[in-house]
């Protein structure tokens, strides 16, 4: 009888633990998920599966020097090696296994995903290949796209097939493709080259550039289809116009709507995460590779550049009864072809210090000062996304988000106006008005927590040379001053 009652709770022990498994993957009506389609759910990778080989991009480099060049220090070569996703990726692996995982990996390390050499957080083991992250061979091997197919029926978590190349009767053809007709000589004989329409669409940059939530399917990184519903996609500025281009290039681009031409376009993939080249930077030096250490820094000030591109703003005092009663700032998005932050915008700061004084220098009002502990006040104006649970309580990890309880970001060549009531000293004649618009990659402890969470494998001090967290570097989009009558 005991025996049996055992048995009995077993079963029902093991019922009880299936059904949370299933719970993590649970398909709803709106969201249903083909798991055949999808086998690395929730990565929505797919590969015509071969033994034609990927190859890792020192191979390229012996044809396209150039190219591995500049994709040697962006950010697609360091998608599996920065140590703030790991300790992101190694944080949710904990907290809902490696499977779920799969979504973050699918697209950081597209190949080491798909073939299960990557198991989980860390870099220890892994193959060049897959230590590339999106790599030559990554992007010039997508064959196709499945946005219409996915669980939301728009582009997400790596919705694109990889065909490398293909098998037939004479042994195997490896294909690469590119945006342009191919010359009579491409490929030198190691491989095929075939003319890709995708890679002349923003759709190739949208797989892994909206992340959903692995079950839900919330946004919770739309930059594809914030391009898409403003005005750069109906002036047909793509993603590559900007973001493969150098810096006057890419202001063209954003003001003039006119496309690049061919040999404009570079391997840049620059954008505005000038954290990782930094921090990658530091640890070229420390490898004692210099000319590695130069190309990242030459991406970290291209970075820069670009996000002291892509704003403005104005100052208008507005008076009462013929005193000075507030300040409007408008904030303008003049450059960016998405919102203005886009990517993790609950993470992103983007915000305003405001700093007025008297005609002796004295300060007489603030707000947006960071605090003596890196954090930002409460009460700053800061142009973000809160993010919040299934419980409707605010929530930061992605594995967690799925809905916004604020969205405060600026779209493709629009504005935001914050109001500030201004209060000085009756006798004051006039105020010197000191203005910021500031960028950093993440609140300073958010930081600290992910790069805490790292795996053993990956030693800060040793390969960066960070004994603590420094000071998260904040970037001065747009500085403004004036000065204004306390009275018309």
């Amino acid at each position: 009888m005991q025996r049996r009652h055992l048995v009995l709770v077993v079963t029902i022990l093991a019922l009880s633990i299936a059904g949370l498994l299933g719970s993590a993957f649970a398909d709803s009506p709106v969201f249903e998920v083909d798991r055949e389609f999808y086998p690395y759910y929730p990565s929505l990778m797919k590969w015509n599966k071969s033994n034609v080989p990927f190859n890792e991009p020192k191979r390229c480099s012996g044809c396209h020097s150039k190219q591995y060049r500049e994709w040697n220090g962006s950010v697609h070569s360091l998608a599996l090696k920065d140590p703030i996703y790991q300790g992101e990726l190694n944080k949710g692996v904990k907290a809902v296994g490696h499977d779920i995982a799969r979504q973050c990996e699918g697209c950081h390390s597209p190949v080491g995903m798909m073939t299960g050499e990557i198991k989980g957080a860390g870099n220890a083991g892994l193959s060049n290949m897959a230590l590339a992250g999106v790599s030559c061979d990554v992007c010039h091997s997508i064959s196709g796209v499945t946005h219409c197919q996915t669980p939301s029926k728009e582009p997400e978590n790596g919705s694109f097939i990889l065909t490398p190349g293909v098998e037939t009767k004479d042994g195997q053809t490896l294909i690469k493709r590119g945006p342009y007709k191919p010359s009579e000589n491409c490929g030198g004989g190691f491989h095929k080259c075939d003319v890709s329409p995708l890679h002349q669409k923003a759709d190739l940059c949208a797989s892994c550039h909206q992340v959903y939530h692995y079950d839900a399917h919330f946004p919770i990184e739309a930059s594809y289809l914030e391009w898409k519903h403003g005005p750069y996609a109906q002036k047909n500025i793509l993603c590559q116009d900007c973001h493969m281009v150098d810096v006057e290039t890419f202001k063209r681009s954003a003001d003039q709507f006119v496309k690049p031409k061919r040999e404009e376009h570079h391997h840049y993939f620059s954008g505005a995460n000038y954290l990782l080249t930094y921090l990658a930077a530091g640890a070229a030096t420390k490898a004692g590779d210099e000319k590695l250490a130069k190309s990242l820094m030459q991406q970290y000030e291209m970075a820069v550049e670009r996000l002291k591109s892509a704003a403005d703003m104005e100052l208008f005092p507005i008076y009462h009864d013929g005193k000075l009663d507030e300040l409007r700032v408008r904030v303008k998005n003049i450059r960016a072809g998405h919102n203005l932050p886009t990517s993790l915008t609950n993470v992103r700061q983007m915000w305003l210090e405001v700093v007025a004084r008297d005609e002796t220098g004295k300060v007489v009002m603030t707000s947006g000062t960071l605090n003596p502990d890196g954090s930002l006040p409460d009460t700053a104006r800061n142009f973000n996304s809160d993010g919040m649970g299934n419980d409707f309580h605010f929530a930061i990890d992605p594995w967690v988000v799925t809905a916004f309880a604020k969205h405060e970001t600026i779209p493709p060549r629009g504005y935001k106006d914050v109001f500030y009531g201004i209060h000085f000293p009756a006798e004051l004649k006039k105020l010197n008005l000191e203005v910021k618009l500031r960028f950093r990659q993440a609140d300073q402890k958010v930081a600290e927590a992910l790069l805490g969470a790292v795996p053993k494998d990956i030693d800060l001090e040793q390969i960066y040379g960070l004994k603590e967290v420094p000071a998260l570097p904040v970037v001065d989009m747009v500085v403004k001053q004036a000065t204004i009558n306390t009275s018309m």
